[in-house]
């Protein structure tokens, strides 16, 4: 199938269509984003009334590039997308080569969007595919659904990871907030995910997995999303606390910890860490505040608290000041 030169992105580039052939029974509605962002970051925000979305939409890997596939979908456009980009293809290229390879039934309804490591974008939205569909591209992002309350949903998504700031998972919600607050898909709400992807950004040794959480069945699936997604960030600044506190950079160390604290409030193994962070630094104010939040919110702190004295050597000094023991558990 040769690709009209229209159906590649070029910056601000606008296309749609309307529902030509009957509703594949297998196919993912969804308004979905890919995007890039300035630390090199790539990514994948999807939200849809179809069960476990992020099982099928999104593909990302680092320092390559990151793909949603979507409407009557070919899930092998993922992995393959990925393969071709990993051998220097551009997001365009690749994007011609997966369609003209696509021997399935139904390519006509298939919806696909591309970004390369460069930011290049390029996506596809077949003439069958199922109203209102459409995608729409900036400058290192593309926007695209189907069955869609209308093409105000795209134009909401590119206005908002446009418009906000921080780093890229939260513009990548931003833009799934705006898009569902438009009126999404129009079918309602049920799954979400977020994937993010840099180099040995995730958690623990040799991840690349940045951000990746899923909601697969939720009356509000955008609002667990954003509550998964400060978990995340949490747990990935108290990583970074750990990781200073190695390197006997303190200060750092609370910084990470006073961020994760503010993501995960009532997390009290969160709150904990911070607490014996901020004790080490000399701050023994802020550090007896942290336990005792942190014990407030768990009925179990004592087990938190035995185990984490004995996670870091460093933390036991902490466990050998009677009086600040006697403050906590009284």
């Amino acid at each position: 199938m040769r690709i009209l030169p229209e159906v590649l992105l070029t910056h601000m580039d606008f296309t749609s269509v309307s529902a030509k052939t009957p509703f594949h029974s297998e196919s993912i509605a969804t308004f979905s984003i890919v995007a890039g962002g300035e630390t090199g970051d790539l990514g994948v925000g999807v939200a849809s009334r179809y069960f476990a979305v992020g099982s099928s939409v999104p593909w990302a890997e680092a320092g390559v590039g990151a793909v949603a596939t979507q409407a009557n979908v070919n899930v092998g456009y993922g992995a393959r997308a990925l393969e071709l980009l990993k051998e220097g293809r551009t997001a365009p290229e690749v994007l011609n080569k997966i369609l003209a390879e696509d021997k399935f039934e139904g390519k006509e309804g298939r919806q696909v969007a591309i970004i390369d490591a460069k930011g290049n974008t390029a996506a596809y939205t077949g003439p069958a595919a199922q109203a209102w569909a459409g995608h729409r591209a900036g400058k290192t992002w593309s926007v695209q659904g189907n069955i869609l309350v209308g093409p105000q949903v795209l134009e909401a998504m590119g206005r908002a990871f446009e418009r906000s700031d921080g780093e890229l998972s939260e513009r990548l919600y931003a833009a799934l907030r705006a898009g569902d607050a438009e009126g999404g898909d129009s079918r309602g709400r049920q799954s979400a995910a977020l994937v993010v992807v840099r180099k040995q950004g995730g958690r623990n040794i040799n991840n690349d997995r940045y951000v990746w959480i899923n909601v697969d069945d939720s009356p509000d699936p955008l609002g667990e999303l954003r509550r998964l997604l400060n978990l995340n960030l949490a747990y990935i600044n108290r990583n970074r606390a750990s990781e200073c506190l190695v390197m006997g950079q303190l200060q750092q160390a609370c910084e990470f910890a006073n961020r994760a604290t503010h993501l995960a409030p009532s997390k009290s193994d969160v709150r904990i860490y911070s607490a014996f962070l901020h004790y080490l630094a000399g701050d023994r104010v802020r550090a007896l505040k942290e336990f005792r939040d942190a014990s407030a919110v768990d009925p179990n702190f004592k087990q938190l608290w035995d185990a984490t004295l004995h996670f870091r050597q460093q933390f036991r000094v902490v466990g050998e000041d009677a009086d600040l023991v006697q403050k906590i558990f009284g």
